[in-house]
């Protein structure tokens, strides 16, 4: 079982099982009964299961890939991907190239081929609410930090190594003239127009980089003195997988173009 201060565990979970042979069905949860699991729901068809979930929201899914009506299983979880937030566990006798790829598409948690052994099942699940768990958790302090650099008085920008925008609160933008809209997606160069120095290498390769009494021109065209720090952001293996600038001391000038 997970640890205590987890908040889903097998007795907990809320288990949606979507499989059209109701022999099979039944056999399912009655080994999820044996695991532990109390909160066992069957349907037949995607359909149904769709219409389950606009009842109630299950801590987890496990999916056969055929299916009653016209939906197969992975159709159903693709509907299920870009509406809930439930992690899906596929629980098929199928194993061919073509219908793992599309399985692959909808981003499960697990996938089980039939007959399966009950720890294999019990496994697979438990890591599937773990790791659905932990993904949450990212994506909340994801949200906190974005919050946090959006209300920061400071100009911020951030870039992948490519030099691609990856976000600018609105201290940059009342800076270079852009938007947030119209930085994300877009090049460095063309947002952060700065010269003489070129932050994003020097940052990569050096970890930091400054520059003072550089210029830069706006969207406008309009040319402003700014000065900046940049330093690379690094994943756990110290990989360089970005840069974030904060933009210091801007001053409107007129065009000098």
């Amino acid at each position: 079982m997970m640890d205590e201060d987890d908040e889903i565990t097998g007795s907990s979970a809320h288990i949606l099982v979507v499989e059209d042979e109701s022999i099979v069905a039944m056999s399912i949860k009655d080994r999820l009964s044996e695991l532990g699991f109390t909160g066992i729901d069957i349907v037949s068809s995607g359909e149904e299961a769709i219409k389950k979930l606009d009842e109630a929201l299950p801590s987890l899914i496990l999916m056969d890939v055929v299916l009653k009506g016209e939906l197969d299983g992975i159709e159903t979880a693709m509907i299920i991907h870009s509406r809930f937030d439930i992690p899906i566990v596929y629980l098929t006798a199928y194993s061919d190239l073509e219908t793992l790829k599309r399985a692959k598409a909808t981003k499960p948690f697990g996938y089980i081929l039939k007959p399966f052994e009950p720890r294999e099942l019990f496994i697979n699940i438990e890591f599937a609410l773990y790791k659905h768990k932990m993904e949450r958790r990212l994506k909340e302090s994801e949200r906190w930090l974005l919050a946090i650099l959006k209300l920061m008085s400071a100009a911020i920008i951030t870039t992948d190594t490519d030099g691609t925008v990856m976000f600018m609160n609105n201290g940059a933008a009342a800076i270079t003239g852009f938007n947030q809209n119209e930085a994300i997606g877009e090049e460095l160069h063309r947002v952060f127009n700065v010269s003489p120095c070129n932050p994003l290498q020097k940052a990569i390769d050096d970890g930091m980089a400054i520059g003072t009494d550089c210029m830069l021109t706006t969207k406008k065209g309009t040319k402003r003195p700014v000065d900046y720090s940049a330093i690379s952001i690094s994943d756990d293996k110290d990989n360089a997988i970005g840069v974030a600038i904060v933009i210091h001391n801007a001053v409107e000038k007129e065009d000098l173009s």
